[in-house]
């Protein structure tokens, strides 16, 4: 993608990357994490401000609840694609799950999907996660720009 990006600085297996966000309410800690799920194929992707809990051992934790509103989410966006294009070259084998922390941010990622869907499809397979109100499961789909989501699913080709 051809949008400009934060430089990212990642772990040894490449599963942590952090960044800093630069705008209107100043420089603040971002981070990237690609943590495994009780499936050892499927990935969550979770994003957010960093919070520091213990500087001594470099404890951290994640605020994807937070607005930063840091005039930047262009930037951010392309910054989180950009480590999930890493991740992803290093783990081709695994299934990527993101969300958004609410309905508003997830119509969000369905936006970026949908501006910048011929380049992603390219190098991704990517699906829509719907939940079925009657029985309250899960299912994916081929991703559709007019479909509601509750969350996508991306895999290398």
């Amino acid at each position: 993608m051809n949008y400009q990006k934060y430089d990212l600085k990642a772990n040894s297996d490449f599963t942590i990357f952090e960044f800093i966000s630069t705008g209107l309410r100043g420089d603040i800690s971002k981070v990237i994490k690609y943590t495994v799920t009780n499936n050892p194929d499927l990935v969550n992707l979770g994003f957010g401000d960093k919070i520091n809990i213990n500087n001594n051992n470099g404890t951290f934790d994640i605020d994807d609840i937070n607005i930063t509103d840091n005039g930047d989410r262009n930037v951010i966006l392309a910054t989180v694609a950009n480590a999930t294009y890493t991740f992803t070259k290093l783990n081709p084998d695994k299934f990527v799950f993101f969300s958004g922390s609410c309905d508003i941010r997830t119509r969000l990622y369905r936006m970026a999907i949908t501006n910048n869907y011929k380049e992603l499809t390219e190098t991704f397979i990517i699906f829509g996660i719907i939940q079925n109100p009657d029985t309250a499961k899960y299912y994916n789909i081929p991703f559709n720009s007019s479909t509601k989501f509750v969350g996508f699913l991306i895999k290398r080709k």
